[in-house]
């Protein structure tokens, strides 16, 4: 029925342009003429009229007239009615040179009046819908301001107007610091000030909604802007990142209200996919820890290039099947090898290497947790620094050709367990690198992660559903973030870069005060600070440090091809000290005995 009516509108739109046509010709004659048309003129308009029409409505066909949605016209569709006019009028005139010419003029008088009348009509159907259309529901509009009038602002308003009855929403205007936008109109809304005059624009016009539309804007703006929208009890909602702005991703599905990860945004990361394919498309990868956050989040990225088989190896069994879950119904072409093993099981992991042989190794697995390790220091040491020598030292054994191991800012002068044993592997893993021949090792040193299991933004978020308090350790307390796609992007480039024993360091931005945080999370949940939720200090944890260092003070980094990626230097150290030091704390350990 939908179809039917369909075909009917269409056809109702085809009649109206045809008595256009008619219009327009009769008129271009008559009033070359002053209305006193000679015979011999109109003979020939008769006979011209119907071929005329034809011509027109099957040049006005050829574009899509008839499958346009006209009460969304813009300027593109100007455009096209200007081109579709002007052939199907020259149409007309190269017929009418066979049957009969006009008078030249009269074909421009024509050519401006179909303009005029074909443009006017679909002009005219915007103006109906938007002043005979009723918004669904009742009651008074929200009022929205769009906080940014760039290339995401303009498409946001676009978008929104397209949709303002359904949205019962009215768009009042921008706000932009660029000087050059005040009091300029665009897509129909005003400039109203700039960040400075949001808290009065807000008040002045009661506004319900501040969108924010500035996807590559730093953390210090985003938590200013939702700072005061938060003190203005306004509804903050956001637009996706930049790079889905350039593909023209927009719409009102990808607006969202604004999280935590919105604040911490950054510009996408940089892949050389062709540099990434080339070690990983068609290759068998191995990812221990597969059922971690980092580790699951690798097998989503490198599934996507398509390796020959992709292994993923954890001692958590739940993490593996979801994982293993999900990449079946995503990439049903990719041989996935979900293996429960622990990587401290040496004989178990080299079953592994020796059936399947796995040419690239990213390493992930590993105890994190800071005071959880400082009470179980011993496993610490079993897992992060046994288990991973076992996956080093067995690489190499069974022609690996590249490995990755993911380390931590924690391991940069470590005051804590977790940290020591992550910076005994870089140690360990530099020292193989010098030692081995046929396999490139490497190291990527990050921070925290938002999201990861475990991370201090899901405990806020429990904190907070539970209506507080939000703990803190310390006032000063303050940490790198990044989310998880974008430092698994990060080092999966890292890894392609890789020439043998380096220590890659992520560019994490600035550091973001664990306090702001707490606060910009309530704020983000609806609620204010001390008055709704309270934060509380419980001072620092076992092994715990105020901040955290990408480099320690004798680290001078180096740059690489990759803007965002670094490397500290190799480490000097003599290896028969390191090999002494292991073997000392492996016997310390219970895990080999004395000479």
């Amino acid at each position: 029925m939908s179809i039917f009516n369909g075909k009917i509108k269409q056809l109702g739109m085809a009649a109206i342009d045809g008595g256009l046509v008619l219009s327009a010709f009769a008129l271009g004659v008559y009033l070359r003429f002053d209305w006193n048309v000679p015979s011999l003129w109109m003979d020939r308009l008769e006979g011209l009229l119907l071929p005329a029409v034809i011509i027109n409505l099957a040049t006005y066909y050829l574009f899509g007239f008839y499958r346009r949605v006209w009460r969304y016209a813009s300027l593109d569709e100007l455009m096209l009615i200007a081109v579709s006019v002007t052939l199907g009028l020259g149409g007309t005139y190269l017929y009418s040179l066979q049957s009969g010419m006009l008078p030249r003029s009269s074909y421009i008088i024509a050519w401006f009046l179909l303009l005029f009348l074909i443009g006017g009509s679909r002009v005219s159907i915007r103006l109906l819908d938007n002043f005979l259309s009723k918004p669904k529901g009742s009651g008074r509009k929200k009022k929205a301001l769009i906080v940014g009038a760039g290339e995401a602002g303009v498409l946001v308003a676009r978008e929104l107007k397209k949709h303002r009855h359904s949205l019962e929403l009215q768009l009042l205007g921008f706000i932009d610091d660029d000087l050059s936008k005040q009091k300029q109109i665009i897509q129909g809304l005003p400039v109203l000030g700039t960040k400075k005059d949001l808290e009065n624009v807000v008040k002045l016009k009661q506004i319900d909604k501040v969108i924010i539309a500035m996807p590559s804007a730093p953390y210090s703006t985003l938590q200013e802007l939702v700072g005061l929208c938060g003190e203005l009890g306004v509804k903050i909602m956001t637009v996706p990142g930049i790079y889905e702005i350039l593909q023209g991703q927009v719409s009102l599905k990808t607006l969202k209200d604004v999280d935590i990860e919105d604040l911490l945004r950054r510009l996408p990361v940089k892949q050389d996919l062709e540099l990434i394919s080339a070690y990983l498309a068609g290759k068998t990868v191995l990812v221990t820890g597969a059922g971690g956050s980092i580790g699951s989040e690798l097998c989503r990225q490198i599934a996507k290039v398509k390796p020959e088989k992709l292994i993923m190896l954890d001692h958590d069994e739940n993490g593996i099947y979801y994982i293993e879950h999900e990449l079946t119904h995503k990439n049903g072409d990719v041989t996935l090898v979900p293996l429960v093993r622990d990587i401290q099981d040496r004989a178990s992991v080299e079953k592994v290497m020796a059936k399947y042989r796995p040419e690239v190794v990213f390493h992930a697995a590993a105890y994190k947790h800071v005071p959880l390790m400082e009470m179980n220091s011993e496993e610490a040491v079993r897992n992060n620094i046994e288990g991973s020598k076992n996956v080093i030292d067995l690489s190499s054994e069974y022609g690996v050709k590249r490995f990755v191991f993911i380390s931590t800012d924690k391991a940069v002068n470590p005051s804590s367990v977790m940290g020591a044993t992550k910076r005994a592997v870089e140690i360990y893993l530099q020292k193989k690198a010098r030692s081995c021949n046929t396999c490139i090792y490497c190291a990527v040193r990050f921070g925290n992660v938002l999201g990861s299991k475990g991370s201090v933004v899901l405990l806020f978020r429990e904190q907070i559903a539970k209506g507080g308090p939000v703990t803190v350790t310390h006032p000063d307390m303050e940490r790198y973030f990044m989310t998880i796609p974008e430092a698994v992007q990060l080092v999966i480039q890292a890894g392609a870069l890789g020439k043998g024993g380096e220590i890659f360091v992520l560019d994490m931005g600035e550091p973001v005060m664990i306090v702001d945080l707490a606060r910009d999370m309530i704020i983000l949940s609806g609620l204010k600070p001390e008055e709704d939720i309270k934060i509380e200090f419980t001072g620092l944890r076992p092994g715990e440090k105020l901040y955290e260092e990408l480099f320690n003070e004798r680290e001078n980094f180096t740059l690489t091809r990759h803007e965002r990626i670094f490397i500290a230097p190799d480490t000097d150290r003599d290896e028969e000290v390191v090999e002494q030091e292991l073997k000392a704390l492996r016997q310390k350990l219970g895990l080999e005995t004395g000479d």
